[in-house]
């Protein structure tokens, strides 16, 4: 499977230990199917002055299948997703239980919700009723440095203006 990465550089050897802390899914290295989805990424790069990449990588499907990893997909935005989202952005280590996870990203059109909820302007329930109308973006954040180099393969980057 093609995936993508938006950054401000080329990452040939992606290395999770420079993956920042309190990020969606935890400590790890985002990925995402959608193209779109990782120009968008570098456009906030642009926007301060430096370049874009588009990191193009094959992955493995094989990592989904690997009885040796723990794997976690949320398949829609729900109860469940928003208590972890809530909980790694809060600095716990919750992650640390996959190796990787998998479901929507809380971009910038739900984060309104999501950041009124967080600040406790609005209930659970109604922050997953918001988010119930919203088709979720895909992000694949591989937490586990072995499965990282073991099943995501460097193809090439594109530089963005």
């Amino acid at each position: 499977m093609v995936v993508f990465h938006g950054s401000y550089c080329e990452i040939e050897h992606p290395d999770i230990s420079f993956s920042r802390d309190k990020l969606d899914f935890g400590r790890g290295f985002y990925l995402t199917p959608l193209k779109e989805q990782a120009e968008r990424w570098c456009t906030r790069y642009i926007r301060i002055g430096k370049s874009g990449y588009v990191n193009v990588y094959e992955l493995d499907e094989a990592i989904f299948c690997s009885a040796n990893l723990k794997i976690k997909n949320f398949a829609e935005y729900n109860e469940e997703w928003l208590d972890y989202i809530f909980a790694c952005r809060q600095g716990k280590e919750v992650y640390q239980q996959y190796d990787v996870v998998t479901g929507g990203i809380a971009n910038d059109k739900i984060f309104a919700t999501i950041d009124s909820y967080f600040a406790g302007y609005m209930s659970k329930e109604m922050a997953l009723d918001k988010l119930k109308y919203e088709k979720p973006n895909h992000q694949i954040c591989i937490l586990d440095q072995e499965a990282l180099d073991m099943y995501l393969h460097f193809k090439e980057s594109i530089k963005l203006n």
